[in-house]
């Protein structure tokens, strides 16, 4: 009798309904599944709640979607066409949110094809690879703490194209020169610059010489940050 309940009206011999309890177990196994992924994805990653709750809830989209599919071509291309369309309706994302995205999808596919076994198995080799991979990353990270922005404001009276130099060549081992631009009514130059320094330590040293070459105008270092966007 509720079985009955959850039977389509379209069921034939030749597409089997689903039994309730498969298709309950199947869910909450998603469910969990895109839980664990969720959490994975928090460590060390910069994330906005609602990514990681659309992460949390993906494989158990996509395994509903597979569940009811169940075999159907037609219906197939159907929901092949619908998910296509939601790339359109989103904003780029970096590479680890496509890669998360993928992954969810792929274990929802996996379980929604009736593969418990191999949808827990695949998140769990996957998810740890994912955390000693960011882990990884986050060691060889330590060099772009380096990398830096520089803007260097200037006098309009000063010629700038190789007044920094020298001093540019003695505290970093690579800088090229990203754009000029004019300020406070053409009076200033404000150059901006993208260096790699040698040492971290002489940071203050080097932003003393270029104080001395600008006339103590504003001078700026930051680190280079990433775009971030949200899905």
């Amino acid at each position: 009798m509720l079985n009955d309940m959850f039977r389509s009206v379209f069921d034939t011999e030749k597409i089997p309904s689903i039994q309730i309890t498969q298709f309950l177990l199947c869910l909450m196994v998603s469910l969990v599944i895109g839980m664990f992924l969720a959490l994975v994805y928090t460590y060390k990653n910069h994330y906005t709640q609602s990514f990681v709750i659309t992460l949390a809830l993906i494989p158990a989209i996509v395994c509903i979607v597979i569940l009811l599919v169940n075999g159907n071509i037609g219906a197939g291309v159907a929901v092949a066409g619908a998910f296509n369309l939601v790339r359109f309706r989103s904003v780029p994302g970096s590479a680890k949110e496509i890669c998360a995205i993928f992954l969810a999808m792929g274990t929802g596919l996996t379980a929604g094809m009736g593969y418990l076994g191999y949808a827990l198995l695949s998140a769990l080799i996957l998810g740890f690879g994912s955390l000693i991979y960011t882990w990884l990353g986050l060691k060889f990270s330590k060099n772009t703490e380096r990398r830096k922005t520089l803007h260097i404001t200037i006098p309009e009276n000063l010629d700038y194209p190789q007044v920094f130099d020298e001093i540019l060549n003695l505290y970093a081992s690579k800088w090229e020169m990203l754009d000029v631009k004019t300020t406070n009514m053409g009076s200033l130059f404000k150059l901006t610059y993208q260096i790699t320094l040698k040492d971290l330590r002489e940071e203050k040293k080097f932003i003393d010489e270029l104080r001395c070459r600008n006339g103590n105008l504003e001078i700026t270092v930051s680190r280079q940050k990433p775009v971030l966007c949200e899905l």
